[in-house]
């Protein structure tokens, strides 16, 4: 079994080209999250020529909704949404400078061809893991849209967050590479 790869934020676009489809990576750092209405926000603010709340230039946004904290607790359960339904605002933000994306499921072809172009990752979070995730949140602190409620911009410390590269800078998906041994031929 390989080893976890190291990640500390922020994640230049260098580091994100040698990630490969299939590595386990721990991140440690800031990131940030936003989701579907945080992201059609931003898109709509960079069209009306405004500036956007975070410089996304070499981050990581985590598609993120999370549940109340308990008391004592910064969040509570932390686990992936659906990436999908950030694919129609995801071209858009990459050209910002992220290079970083977590969530689950797969994405576009556009999303993919605006990862290549970009030189992003895109890890999986593992979906049904919310509360052991949440573990690796230190801190959780709304930046921007708090009207949004659980979908407002975010920034989150985090220390050895688990994570699967499924689509890598070159396009290559986990996803797919992953079931070819179990296919028939």
């Amino acid at each position: 079994m390989k080893e976890k790869i190291r990640i500390t934020t922020p994640l230049t676009e260098e580091q994100s080209r040698k990630l490969k489809a299939g590595d386990s990576v721990l991140i440690t750092g800031t990131i940030f999250s936003a989701r579907d209405a945080a992201h059609k926000t931003m898109t709509e603010a960079l069209a009306r020529g405004e500036k956007l709340p975070v410089d996304w230039n070499n981050q990581i946004v985590y598609y993120l909704g999370p549940t109340p904290a308990k008391p004592g607790d910064p969040i509570g359960s932390a686990g992936p949404t659906t990436s999908g339904r950030m694919d129609a605002y995801t071209p858009t933000m990459l050209a910002q400078g992220i290079k970083g994306m977590i969530g689950k499921g797969s994405r576009s072809a556009a999303v993919v061809d605006a990862m290549k172009k970009h030189g992003v990752t895109y890890f999986a979070a593992v979906g049904g893991a919310a509360a052991l995730i949440a573990k690796s949140i230190k801190k959780y602190e709304v930046l921007a849209y708090p009207d949004l409620g659980p979908e407002a911009v975010a920034a989150l410390t985090v220390e050895d967050f688990p994570a699967i590269v499924v689509i890598d800078s070159e396009g290559n998906s986990y996803y797919e590479e992953g079931q070819k041994p179990y296919r028939r031929l």
